[in-house]
């Protein structure tokens, strides 16, 4: 059995036993990774767009930026409450600590404040098409620590998909053809694209934390974990990115901002309450899609939104549409289809082996 079947298997059966979709068929789970799916996609491009348009519009503060990504953790309280287990199953033996839980959080906390950040400052100094193109080597950073903390093993389709999937993000970095900010000088630039790969290798080596904390700490996989780790740890974000904002003095330009906001005050906040919560959308699927399949997935899927994006761009802002970007749209279906078929492949042994295993079980 190989780590993927093996994953599924061991998945399926924590799931059945804590979560509250109970007995998950083949089709539930199916449909689970499907609206994870939709969760990040929809949400990273929503938050993408929204985060083009308040720089467009006058805003220019990084550490705003930043706090946005994780500033809309409030809203995942509600189905955080109603998907909270009871105090019985919350105190079993299984469960880690309380100091050991305030630590992990905090650590991831402090891992996703500083890549929001070296996200903001490279954006800050780069043009969009250069800051995609690096962004996609978040793939090859994914691989290396998959491997080496996931056990993460790859087949040909897995690499397939991740070869095609980051060609078709280039070629969109490549043809993207909005103007980079004027006037940055070298060493900014230089500052620019090392923040940005940093972010991506960063990223990358938080998925993979991700996915071994739910394996070695967490040790169950329900949405409610999902939710209490992206609340925690958005809180610790937020917290830091506060007093970044307050200890550079940006949070002094913050009424001129509002003032001068191309579109009016009330855009200008009505821009940076929806950057929030669409940053949270897109978080609960990234987290979802680390539990319920691997963190290399989720990966997967934030490079596929480097496609998406564009089609929003040119819907919202009329971006033309020509022949390269149709091509790189093209690749990133077959990419896609060809991880989804591997995890296809994987999930069809593992229920098979599952339940030839319980055969046996049955009839000792």
């Amino acid at each position: 059995m190989t780590d993927n079947q093996e994953s599924i298997v061991n998945k399926e059966e924590n799931l059945m036993d804590e979560s509250p979709f109970l007995k998950l068929k083949r089709w539930q789970w199916w449909l689970l990774v499907a609206i994870n799916i939709f969760f990040l996609i929809a949400g990273q491009a929503a938050a993408v767009l929204l985060g083009r348009f308040y720089y467009d519009k006058g805003g220019n503060s990084k550490w705003m930026a930043t706090l946005v990504q994780t500033a809309g953790f409030p809203v995942l309280c509600i189905p955080w409450f109603l998907l909270h287990p009871s105090r019985e199953a919350s105190t079993s033996s299984t469960s880690p600590s309380i100091k050991t839980l305030a630590l992990l959080y905090f650590v991831l906390g402090v891992l996703v404040a500083g890549d929001n950040m070296l996200y903001s400052v490279g954006l800050l100094y780069l043009s969009a098409s250069t800051y995609s193109l690096i962004c996609a080597t978040q793939l090859a950073f994914n691989a290396v620590f998959s491997y080496f903390l996931n056990s993460q093993k790859f087949t040909a389709l897995i690499l397939n998909s991740v070869v095609i999937l980051s060609l078709s993000a280039a070629l969109i970095a490549v043809n993207d053809d909005s103007d980079g900010p004027s006037g940055v000088p070298k060493g900014k630039f230089l500052i620019g694209f090392l923040c940005t790969l940093g972010a991506s290798a960063l990223y990358s080596l938080l998925l993979s934390f991700m996915q071994l904390s739910f394996q070695k700490v967490l040790k169950k996989e329900t949405f409610s974990v999902v939710l209490e780790m992206q609340i925690y740890t958005s809180v610790v974000a937020s917290c830091l990115s506060t007093i970044g904002l307050f200890a550079s003095g940006e949070w002094k330009s913050l009424q001129h901002e509002m003032e001068v906001f191309g579109t009016g005050r009330v855009s200008y906040v009505l821009t940076l309450v929806w950057t929030a919560i669409t940053w949270q959308v897109c978080a609960v699927g990234v987290v979802g899609l680390i539990f319920v399949v691997s963190s290399l997935f989720s990966n997967v899927i934030s490079t596929l939104s480097l496609a998406v994006t564009p089609l929003a761009a040119l819907v919202v802002f009329h971006d033309k549409m020509n022949g390269v970007k149709v091509i790189a749209m093209l690749l990133v279906l077959c990419g896609f289809a060809s991880y989804i078929y591997q995890n296809y492949i994987d999930d069809k042994k593992a229920r098979r082996l599952q339940t030839h295993v319980r055969e046996i079980q049955h009839t000792a």
